[in-house]
């Protein structure tokens, strides 16, 4: 198999993840900086690596597979962090409501894919700005310098849960008919 920026990109991304979590938990004052660098860096990575295969016509079945999979693992695993580290309900509701969209779309596309009508439900603008917010979200709420970021991080983490009801019912909308159909 051979390997192309993209997909480098991809494992890279996924790389990082174990990094920012280390990060996050150590014992220093510049850890939760570090931690939200490391996220930002992945961030920009899924958006170029994206941007790339596409502008180089590189997609690849690897890649193609394992890019939504690095991202559902990295955002899954930076809502955890949050949500243990607030440990508070108003950070753990759009953490777990995001997770659980995830897993249930997920099941969707999945399931969808077996019928081979897997393209009624390619991603829309909405998930793509749910996306962008929700990596600002977490990269404030990671970092959490003071207050205001916090507060900038609470408040984006819920429009990006708003927004991942919008795209999953779009999604669900999609999909009706299949959902629906008696055999």
């Amino acid at each position: 198999m051979c390997l192309n920026l993209p997909t480098w990109l991809t494992l890279v991304r996924i790389i990082m993840i174990p990094l920012f979590i280390l990060v996050f938990y150590l014992p220093v004052h510049w850890g939760p900086l570090v931690s939200a660098l490391i996220f930002f860096i992945a961030s920009i990575t899924d958006w170029f690596d994206g941007f790339l295969a596409r502008r180089w016509r590189q997609t690849t079945n690897f890649g193609t597979f394992l890019d939504p999979v690095a991202d559902k693992v990295m955002i899954a695993m930076a809502l955890i962090l949050i949500a243990e580290h607030f440990h508070v309900w108003w950070i753990t509701l759009p953490t777990a409501s995001i997770i659980a969209r995830e897993i249930i779309i997920s099941a969707l596309r999945e399931w969808l894919s077996e019928l081979n009508v897997c393209n009624i439900i390619s991603v829309s603008w909405i998930a793509k700005i749910k996306t962008s917010i929700q990596m600002l979200a977490l990269i404030a709420l990671l970092w959490r310098p003071d207050d205001c970021i916090t507060n900038f991080g609470i408040i984006a983490l819920y429009i990006a849960m708003v927004l991942t009801f919008w795209s999953m019912f779009q999604y669900l909308h999609a999909a009706r008919y299949n959902l629906f159909k008696i055999n």
